[in-house]
């Protein structure tokens, strides 16, 4: 009786010009949200891999220079694009894309998109995200708003109850057909999806098929909820009644509470501005660059048993150099950890404030399996951080090494040493990045995994029992 009453709700709905409406116009998003998104992927995966050879290859073409002018040549790493950025974009427009290394600072992200956009048209980006996240369950309110509550009026339920068909087989039979249904207008989208990513050049540099498959149970669960709070709805309320509740309850979860997380955030875990931040580390690191000179030239004096520098068995600039280095690297350590620790603040929030809405719980989801949240970010920017520093200790150390040379000579940034080259700068190895594994992305989101959960259970138990409940 269940499949009767499924192909019976499936066959009503593909004949309802709502149904064809909505879907079609879904649809033509998603297909134009994914071409759209493809062309980003493609092209910005294959710029930022050409990029990232090109920047290196400058580094090891640099011709004969100080080694330690060297380090403020510097280099740029890029971060590589996931393939289902093509779906989600996430952060990426606003967190840049690549990272100059040079000694003595850590420098922000560069090529922002979002700053060559005006600020109404970062409202109106199309990403499949969008639609997946907001558009879709609009869709689902419209189909499903009625699907009970219609019988109920037109007199229908009450005859198919005294078949001695049980309230709840009813719920589950909508709840089927209604299904079938929508994975008829989705399926396509996953075939076309796919399809993309097969034509892409770039996409054998990473395949992750769990994060994949993790990002489509995301969005299945979360188009679950909505479909069930839908016949839950029509199952308790008037079909009106039914559209003004799902209605109100999509602008609050979709539109007011991510907005009114991300405001709260901002007031209660308030960030510096780029400027401020990077005046208060560099004067502070002033400050430690000149009560540090002296103590080191007297230090190693003291433990070599000579007078002079020029009597060390080593050149004394690149231990210098080295050591302010790190003496600066402390401050930044310092400076970014309670950055850092303001911007987890701010996730956590958000994360835990996804009980309150379903869009909130698989947005997150949804940018973290896709590697464009703040969270990979942030790790992108940790492994950059990581290899400046080896770049930097390398070089110090070339200039350690060259005992014949002179203070001055190294610490003029237009004199050349006789023993550098091309092999000298392959000492430092090409910036390669190692993207997180799905372990990791829900790691960092488990706060929006239970979240989602959550509300999947909550969804099932309320359309149990409203739909247990309902008045024939």
């Amino acid at each position: 009786m269940i499949s009767d009453i499924a192909n019976k709700e499936f066959t009503e709905i593909v004949r309802d010009g709502r149904f064809r409406l909505t879907s079609l116009i879904v649809f033509v998003l998603l297909v134009i949200s994914c071409a759209v998104g493809w062309n980003y992927y493609d092209t910005s995966a294959r710029e930022r891999s050409a990029m990232q050879e090109s920047s290196y290859e400058q580094w090891l073409g640099q011709g004969r220079r100080n080694a330690h002018s060297a380090t403020h040549y510097g280099i740029y790493v890029f971060k590589p694009l996931l393939p289902l950025a093509l779906i989600d974009k996430g952060t990426d427009g606003y967190t840049g894309t690549s990272i100059f290394l040079e000694s003595h600072k850590q420098n922000e992200s560069k090529l922002r998109p979002a700053k060559d956009i005006a600020g109404v048209s970062r409202f109106g980006e199309l990403t499949a995200a969008t639609v997946l996240q907001m558009f879709v369950p609009l869709m689902i309110v419209f189909v499903a708003f009625s699907t009970i509550s219609r019988e109920r009026e037109e007199g229908t339920l009450r005859q198919t109850l005294s078949l001695g068909v049980s309230r709840l087989n009813v719920g589950i039979g909508k709840f089927a057909g209604t299904g079938k249904v929508l994975l008829c207008v989705f399926l396509p989208i996953v075939a076309i999806t796919s399809a993309f990513l097969l034509t892409s050049e770039t996409r054998a540099e990473f395949d992750y098929p769990t994060r994949g498959a993790l990002f489509v149970l995301s969005y299945l669960v979360y188009f679950t909820i909505w479909l069930l709070i839908a016949i839950a709805s029509s199952a308790w309320f008037s079909s009106r009644g039914s559209l003004i509740f799902l209605l109100a309850f999509w602008v609050l979860s979709a539109l007011f509470i991510p907005r009114g997380v991300a405001d709260a955030s901002k007031r209660l875990y308030p960030t510096p501005s780029v400027a401020e931040f990077s005046r208060a580390m560099e004067q502070e690191m002033l400050v430690a660059e000149n009560e540090r000179n002296e103590k080191l030239r007297e230090q190693v004096l003291s433990q070599y048993g000579v007078s002079e520098v020029d009597e060390l068995p080593f050149n004394f600039a690149g231990l210098d150099l080295q050591d302010s280095e790190e003496k600066g690297n402390d401050v930044i350590d310092r400076y970014y950890r309670r950055l850092n620790d303001t911007l987890n603040r701010q996730d956590r929030l958000h994360q835990s404030l996804s009980f309150l809405s379903p869009t909130q719980a698989v947005r997150f989801l949804s940018m973290g399996l896709a590697g464009t949240d703040t969270a990979q970010n942030k790790d992108f920017a940790a492994a950059a951080e990581a290899y400046r520093r080896t770049m930097v200790r390398e070089m110090n150390s070339v200039v350690r090494d060259n005992v014949g040379e002179v203070d001055d000579e190294y610490r003029g940034t237009q004199s050349l040493s006789r023993q550098t080259g091309r092999e000298t700068w392959a000492k430092v190895a090409e910036f390669h990045y190692n993207v997180p594994d799905a372990a990791w992305v829900l790691r960092n989101h488990l706060l929006s995994v239970t979240a989602l959960l959550t509300w999947l259970i909550v969804a099932v138990c309320f359309s149990v029992w409203s739909v247990s409940r309902m008045r024939v």
